[in-house]
Parts: structure tokens; C-alpha cells; sequence
């Protein structure tokens, strides 16, 4: 009987992901286009634009992000396939505010520690219950559904900028 109920939340968290990878597909068009000036617009308070390449394909990214400051470093859900390509402690390129920044991710995979940083995320940011699929409304974290996802490759990506974070972040 348990693992039914498993393999129904385990569907039920990949349906709910792939919606949310298709709808975010759409939008990321557009948000690519606005993340990429070189000035800070309304959406840069909250979005960042990542560009590294892939691992496989050798093929030029770019992708939308959203981010929240914690000290001294950005964090980023990583739920997409986007982070599959990022080489822990291996630089990339993001455009924060208008500025083109070297940045170095930091892949959490610890299940506490990704619930603890969900929860400092949302304080900061409520609009991430909208895209991160074991988060309700209400800002209630699935535990089952986070250590399901974070099984399944979900962390939190802690960024470190080489200059540091400054008044521009």
C-alpha cells in the first residue's frame, strides 16, 4: 500500500513539474530578451540571467533564474535541467541588475538544509510557491515531496559572486 501512495506522488510531483517546465518555457522567451539589458528593469530585483554551456552538447545557454540575497550569496531553486550542466565550484556568467558577473554555484543537496533555505527563500521571495511543485499556496512544504524531489536531482543552488555582492545586488 505504501508504495503506491509513492508512486503516486512521484507522478503527481513529475506531472506538476513538467506543467510548470512547459509554462516556464513559454515565459523564459521574454524573459531572456528583458534579463539581457544592460540596465537594471523592474524583473532584475528578482531574476537573474545564467549563461554556461552544456556539458554534452557544447551548446550556448541562457536561462531565467530567480534569486534571493543571504549574506554574502544568491540562492536559486534548481529544479530545472538547467543546473545539470553547472559545475560545482566552476564559474559561469550571470547578468544580476543589468551587469554581466562571474558567479559560482554551490549545489545543496542536503534535504534539511534545502527545507531550510526553501523557507528563508520564501520569506524573501512568496512568489516561489508559484513554480516550485512540492511548495502549496500557502507556503506549506511537502517534506515527502521535497526529499522525493531532491532524490530526483531538486537543490538549491548557492551562488558566490567573484567581486562579492554589493550595492548593486
Amino acid at each position: 500500500m505504501q508504495t503506491n501512495e509513492t508512486e503516486t506522488q512521484a507522478n503527481q510531483i513529475r506531472e506538476n513539474a513538467e506543467r510548470m517546465r512547459r509554462r516556464m518555457g513559454r515565459v523564459n522567451i521574454v524573459m531572456r530578451r528583458v534579463l539581457n539589458l544592460p540596465f537594471r528593469t523592474p524583473i532584475s530585483n528578482q531574476l537573474m540571467l545564467l549563461f554556461y554551456t552544456g556539458r554534452r552538447s557544447g551548446r550556448a545557454y541562457r536561462q531565467p533564474v530567480s534569486y534571493v540575497v543571504d549574506g554574502d550569496v544568491l540562492l536559486t531553486p534548481g529544479g530545472g535541467r538547467w543546473k545539470d550542466n553547472l559545475r560545482e565550484g566552476e564559474p559561469v556568467t550571470a547578468r544580476i541588475k543589468g551587469k554581466k558577473r562571474p558567479i559560482t554555484p554551490e549545489l545543496v543537496r542536503d534535504a534539511d538544509e534545502v527545507e531550510r533555505l526553501l523557507r528563508l527563500m520564501m520569506e524573501r521571495n512568496p512568489r516561489l510557491t508559484s513554480f516550485v511543485p512540492f511548495i502549496d499556496a500557502d507556503g506549506t512544504i511537502d517534506r515527502a515531496g521535497l526529499e522525493l524531489a531532491v532524490e530526483h536531482g531538486f537543490c538549491i543552488v548557492r551562488w558566490r559572486l567573484a567581486d562579492g555582492i554589493d550595492d548593486a545586488v
